[in-house]
């Protein structure tokens, strides 16, 4: 939920936008990044999802749904580069993104393996998982999102998370 002190009808749209920007340019970014693997690509697509934002800033009624439907911006915009077929892609090794708040000596996994796992994961189950733990939603946001029963977005989540807890098992020898 958006405080309103951050974001305010009674500001101009630029404010408004300028302040969306702010807020949610490190969630968007993440989630671009886990969408397409691609530093460079995920900064097009939040790029264009700021675009087609400041487009249609008026259509946004609820400051609390700004997080959901930003998201949302972003989730067509990298189904359009697929329609576009503009951009080539290579089986290239992807470059490692270190979370410092995370890492540790307790981590038992490296970044590339945890995104290996994830990636492995059919995407009826990666996309609601990264949706959760990339862009921070909860399972009714999830399921507004995806149009799906949130009884479905919660079996989804429950078996991603049972599939890397098998994969990260078989990983240490257990």
């Amino acid at each position: 939920m958006v405080n309103a002190q951050i974001l305010s009808f009674r500001e101009p749209k630029n404010v408004r936008y300028q302040r969306l920007i702010l807020v949610y340019h490190t969630d968007l970014y993440r989630f671009a990044y886990w969408l397409c693997r691609d530093s460079d690509l995920a900064q097009d697509l939040v790029q264009d999802t700021y675009e087609r934002a400041w487009k249609s800033l008026d259509a946004l009624e609820d400051l609390n749904a700004a997080k959901g439907w930003l998201f949302t911006i972003l989730r067509r915009e990298n189904a359009r580069r697929f329609d576009k077929k503009q951009f080539e892609y290579e089986d290239t090794e992807l470059d490692e993104i270190m979370d410092d708040e995370l890492a540790g000596p307790e981590q038992d996994f490296s970044d590339a393996q945890v995104r290996e796992a994830i990636s492995a994961l059919p995407e009826e189950y990666r996309e609601p998982l990264v949706m959760q733990v990339m862009g921070g939603f909860v399972s009714d946001e999830i399921a507004e999102q995806l149009k799906l029963n949130i009884n479905t977005v919660n079996t989804r989540l429950f078996r991603a998370r049972a599939y890397l807890r098998r994969f990260f098992n078989a990983g240490k020898g257990d």
